[in-house]
């Protein structure tokens, strides 16, 4: 998932909790067309939201198929996961999944785990 997806995301529900206050605002002071207006700006903006999500998981669909076509995988160590550059360096296009990470719970690991094109 890009950084840009997420600032954009981020940016979306920032632009949505304004909204939400100024119509609670406008409400409060009984200005109906401003009311209306903020009414259809946080449905523009709760649609636009529900996109960038569905991005968002189609993306990371698609890492999680790619990482689980990988031929080998298994569990790291405590000692590689302690130093985690070493290991990178050692193993040449190993990929490391947290399970707390979206792609972890995407594809349901339970443990910090390595896939690589050949074992390690």
């Amino acid at each position: 998932m890009s950084e840009n997806v997420k600032e954009e995301l981020q940016k979306l529900n920032n632009r949505l909790d304004r909204c939400k206050y100024r119509l609670d605002a406008a409400a409060k002071r009984d200005d109906q067309s401003i009311v209306k207006q903020f009414k259809v700006e946080i449905e523009t903006i709760n649609k636009k939201i529900a996109k960038m999500k569905g991005r968002q998981q189609h993306t990371v669909g698609n890492q999680g198929s790619e990482v689980l076509r990988m031929p080998f995988k298994r569990v790291l160590t405590k000692a590689e996961q302690a130093d985690m550059g070493k290991f990178k360096k050692s193993v040449r296009g190993v990929i490391v999944v947290h399970p707390m990470t979206a792609l972890g719970r995407e594809i349901g690991i339970k443990e910090m785990t390595g896939y690589a094109p050949q074992a390690f």
